[in-house]
């Protein structure tokens, strides 16, 4: 069977009443009933847009569970680049995290996951600045793949191709689209895809999904319209219930959402092909008419819900098992493979059929082993046999009969390859580009997640029919407050490092001594094995560590590579011999809403010798949706507590230097509202209030008064990191005291300059810098500044959260500038 339709199955077929994401799907006999009635439906959707949280989930559940269609979601990024309301990941670990999230809602509505190697590399203005980054012919040639594999009927995009998207991925995505829907039916282009199984393939019609959201209506009554706010009865959920659950897995985002009832129409716009008059899926047969011999199939599959017993679906299996021969015995072709997996999924569902691999621990480890269990319970009294059970084609059990509501366990040692496979996301698994991941397996293309470390397999016999069934080899364990729980199966190499500082922000002139530190763990019995810094020997003190053993090293660092106090950057790489192979570090991001996120990253520390000057010691924070701007503060050298509603009502804040409010914390905490007047008599006492950037949008609008005096929150940003940054107050203090900032102080910045941006400002306040992307007019808001009474308040939303833990020395500068505000400069 095709491993993409593997690893969507249990997900898309039925409803599935997993524990977690990872737990073996149950069914109940309404899940079972709408799985019946989706075997006589041959039609299929893909829905194509550029980020996880962009998709239509009321439409995806409608698609899926009411139409009965095949239904995907095409995301061509993972949205690397968005912000995270959860926790302080950026960049490639926020991508995990909404990855995984996107998974989680597709397990509720009923679709089918996919993804392009586009990189998410923060907001976009325009279609050709994002196609240019992705590289156009390259995520092009990722879409035609999944079209070509998935076999749309119809594909239909959230966004338009101009500006009305909103955002330059947007539109990117609407033109990607276009373009595929043409260019996967023309032999011509990409011809290499054919050697991979694939064939030319023209959908009937490409439609834009109009909208009426965000103060923009492109919606008309010429348009196609269908209610899609139907109520399902099997399922107990109208479409907009199941929508709500769906949205609300993108919790990193902050898109819980309420649900709705009632009708709901969405409104089609043709972008390519014949305009559908009375449903979407016009002149395409949706029947087993479409597939030669399949009249007879849909006699059968009639019969068989006819005589459907809820009470006991077990009844059903023999003529199940009749069907999957009818089915079998049809030529050769997509839906025949299709509905071949679905058959066998009802066979298993019916039968009440348990099969798990499980193991009691979270990691294995390359060339050792592990023990591992094999379960299986015919649970419905249903005659039926175990044929054989493997695991890494070691057979683990032979024939056995399977009596009722028996459990059989076949406990064995599972030896895990010297070569095999770490467990790294396979588009972390090569360097990236700066648009895109690097993906050379054409086969992974498209995929949402690594298979499985491991997988068992077991033949079971049915009325003498024969059906493989594979399911993944799990970590299973039991906590005390949650109960039964799953995750999966990570492949750990012999030994890696940890290293507690990956970033060394060095204070030049400060006489600090940096001393670093790496601990070597051993996941096995290891013999000897030497670390080396770059070329040079590092460690080589790591004979006799057992396995889960480590040892910690440290050795001061090297100074003398700045020469005379002068600001630099070294990276320190850090390699493994015999094999002279990068060391490795692993990173796992835990979350309850989806299941535990491990991966590798090479072994480096970036040490960073900056020339900043602080004055200042003592900074109070507010904690906000998660930054590691905290982390920067103590590497400066200062003194950060944080601050919670307790700590501010005290009103014992005049103890600190400077108060600093993380990102989004007047979106996230109504008590800020409360507080405001104690915050400004800190400021009005002498104290020095920092606001970095807050939202104007749904995630938590800001109610709150933030400033001493008014000033709005706007949508602007300037997205191009190297924007030309203007001093409009050459002589402001913010800019000379205690350093001297230049517009050199911009050199380096990744992914954007600000976000957010103050507007309608009082005139009370100073703004300090222009900056504007390309096209546009200047834009004076990243930066405002007052005085009130003896102290300061500045509003900023310079990206300070991206730039301090980059190590970015410029962004270090101007930060101990505005903690400084507070002070003389003379």
């Amino acid at each position: 069977m095709n491993k993409i339709a593997n690893i969507f199955l249990l997900a898309t077929l039925l409803v599935c009443n997993a524990v977690n994401a990872q737990a073996p799907a149950t069914y109940s006999s309404a899940d079972i009933l709408s799985g019946l009635k989706k075997l006589n439906v041959l039609g299929s959707v893909l829905y194509f847009a550029a980020h996880p949280d962009d998709e239509n989930t009321k439409l995806l559940a409608y698609l899926s569970k009411e139409k009965l269609y095949r239904t995907g979601y095409l995301s061509l990024t993972r949205g690397d680049g968005g912000q995270n309301l959860i926790g302080n990941e950026q960049g490639v670990e926020l991508g995990l995290i909404r990855t995984q999230e996107l998974l989680a809602a597709r397990r509720i509505d009923g679709a089918e996951q996919f993804f392009s190697t586009a990189f998410d590399f923060g907001f976009s203005k325009s279609t050709e600045e994002a196609l240019k980054i992705w590289g156009e012919e390259k995520v092009l040639a990722n879409a035609v793949w999944v079209i070509r594999k998935f076999q749309p009927d119809i594909i239909i995009t959230r966004f338009p191709e101009d500006s009305r998207a909103g955002h330059g991925h947007h539109s990117a995505s609407a033109v990607i689209a276009r373009e595929a829907f043409i260019a996967a039916a023309d032999p011509k282009r990409f011809p290499e895809q054919f050697a991979f199984g694939v064939k030319p393939w023209q959908a009937k019609r490409i439609l834009w999904n109009t909208f009426n959201f965000g103060g923009a209506n492109t919606t008309s009554e010429d348009q196609f319209k269908m209610d899609i706010g139907g109520y399902n009865a099997l399922l107990g959920k109208s479409y907009g219930e199941i929508a709500a659950q769906s949205r609300s897995q993108h919790k990193s985002q902050g898109f819980g959402v309420a649900s709705t009832r009632g009708q709901s129409y969405e409104y089609f716009k043709t972008t390519l092909g014949n305009a559908p008059k009375n449903d979407l899926m016009d002149d395409v047969v949706t029947t087993w008419n479409r597939v030669e011999g399949g009249k007879i199939i849909s006699s059968q599959i009639d019969a068989i819900i006819k005589n459907y017993s809820s009470a006991e679906p077990g009844k059903s299996v023999a003529a199940l098992v009749t069907l999957y021969q009818s089915i079998s015995k049809l030529k050769d072709g997509y839906w025949k493979e299709k509905k071949l997996a679905e058959v066998q999924q009802l066979i298993e569902a019916c039968a009440g059929l348990f099969m798990e691999a499980n193991t009691n621990q979270e990691y294995a480890v390359q060339g050792d082993s592990m023990p591992v269990n094999l379960n299986i319970n015919n649970r419905e009294d249903v005659k039926m046999s175990l044929v054989k059970a493997e695991i890494n084609d070691k057979e683990i059990a032979g024939k056995q009969d399977l009596e009722a509501n028996k459990s059989f366990s076949f406990p064995t040692m599972l030896s895990v390859a010297v070569d095999k496979s770490l467990s790294q996301p396979y588009w972390l698994a090569e360097p990236m580009q700066k648009g895109s991941f690097t993906v050379n397996d054409q086969t992974l293309i498209g995929k949402p997640q690594n298979d499985p470390a491991f997988e068992a397999t077991f033949v079971i016999s049915v009325n003498g029919q024969e059906l493989t069934y594979k399911k993944p080899l799990l970590y299973k364990y039991t906590d005390p407050v949650k109960g039964e729980l799953y995750e999966p199966l990570i492949i750990l190499p012999a030994y890696r490092v940890e290293i507690p500082s990956p970033l060394n922000m060095m204070i030049s002139g400060s006489g600090k001594t940096f001393t670093q530190e790496v601990k070597y763990i051993a996941n096995k019995d290891v013999a000897d094995v030497k670390i080396y810094e770059n070329d040079k020997l590092l460690i080589d003190d790591t004979k006799g560590l057992k396995k889960g053993q480590y040892a910690v090293f440290s050795h001061p660092l090297d100074m003398s590579f700045y020469g005379n106090n002068a600001a630099g950057e070294y990276d320190m790489n850090l390699y493994q011999q015999p094999q002279k192979e990068a060391a490795k570090v692993l990173r796992k991001i835990q979350y309850d809403h989806i299941p535990n996120i491990n991966y590798f990253s090479n072994a480096v520390v970036r040490n960073v010798l900056v020339d900043v000057k602080t004055v200042g010691k003592k900074i109070g924070y507010i904690k906000g949706a998660g930054d590691k701007v905290p982390e920067a503060l103590a590497q400066m050298g200062y003194d950060v507590t944080f601050l919670d509603e307790k700590n501010i009502a005290s009103g014992s804040l005049s103890q600190y230097d400077a108060i600093i409010a993380g990102v989004r914390a007047y979106n996230i905490y109504d008590w800020l509202n409360t507080y405001h007047s104690l915050l400004m008599q800190y400021v009005e006492n002498g104290g020095n209030l920092i606001v970095q950037y807050n939202t104007s949008n749904q995630i938590g609008p800001v109610k709150a008064k933030i400033g001493p005096y008014d000033f709005g929150i706007s949508r602007a940003r300037i997205t191009d990191e190297n924007a030309a940054v203007k001093i409009l107050q050459p002589d402001h203090q913010v800019l000379n005291f205690p350093n001297k900032i230049t517009s050199k102080d911009f050199d380096g910045w990744i992914q954007e300059r600000s976000i957010y941006h103050a507007s309608n400002w009082d005139k009370h306040y100073e703004t300090i810098f222009s900056m504007h992307d390309p096209g546009e007019s200047d834009d004076d808001g990243s930066l405002i500044t007052t005085k009130y009474g003896k102290g300061t308040f500045v509003y900023t939303g310079l990206v300070f959260f991206r730039e301090l833990p980059a190590g970015v020395p410029g962004a270090y500068r101007l930060m101990a500038n505005i903690i400084a505000l507070s002070k003389s400069s003379k």
